[in-house]
Formats: structure tokens, sequence, C-alpha cells
């Protein structure tokens, strides 16, 4: 075997090398996407607490003080999620605060600048600060 021979040969092996081991990352930023987009999916349900009880098994707290930790180390952005617990729960009721309307005549609130329009005995009065007020 000759040396152009064997440079052919090595330049052929690595060129295969390089096509396999681009073959191997698209494969695995496939995995990694699809791997990503279920996690994302799950947190999803995890906030609008569609998780049911049996459904799914919860991790260990140590498990999820050690990915936290990684995450903040690497400078990851960290997203806080309930505990297990606190999401086979179901979610408190709130009673929404019933809104009073307003009367005519009500008293003046302040405007952008901050000031209260000016008080004046006159009932003719009809200043800017009062109709914008």
């Amino acid at each position: 075997m000759s040396a152009s021979d064997a440079i052919a040969e090595f330049r052929a092996s690595v060129g295969a090398a390089v096509t396999r081991a681009g073959r191997a990352a698209d494969e695995a930023g496939a995995c990694n996407g699809a791997l990503r987009q279920r996690t994302r999916e799950l947190a999803e349900r995890a906030k609008s607490r569609q998780v049911g009880a049996g459904q799914h098994t919860a991790t260990p707290s140590d498990l999820r003080d050690t990915a936290t930790g990684f995450r903040a180390d690497r400078g990851l952005p960290v997203e806080r999620l309930p505990e297990a617990a606190d999401l086979l729960k179901p979610p408190a009721v709130v009673s929404e605060p019933i809104e009073e309307p307003a009367t005519l005549g009500s008293t003046a609130v302040a405007g952008p600048s901050g000031q209260l329009p000016r008080v004046s005995d006159d009932d003719e009065d009809f200043s800017q600060s009062r109709i914008l007020y």
C-alpha cells in the first residue's frame, strides 16, 4: 500500500465517521426536542392542575432539589412548580368580589398628575380639570 492509498483510505474513514456523527447528532437532537416538548406539555398540565391521582408518580424531593441546583448552577431558568401533594388537591374556590356600580356625582379620582380637581362651591364650574376627572 502506497502513501497516497493510505491517505485516501484515511480520508474515507474520516468522512464516514463524520457522516455517522452527523446522523447521530441529528437523531439525538430529534430525541431531545421530543423530550423537551413532552416536558413542556407536562409542565403546562401541572400548572393547570390537570394531573389526576394515580396517573403519575411524584418525583422525590431530593431529586427535584438536585435538578434545580443543576440548572441554577449553569444559569438555566428554573421554573417553580407546585409540590406533588398540592397538585392533587382540588383548586381552591375563590369567590369573585361583587363590584358596586359607580353612581353619578361620585367623588372625583386623581388624574394622571396625581392631583384631584379643585373643589368649588360654584355649580357652573366647567373647567377642564372637572370635565377630565
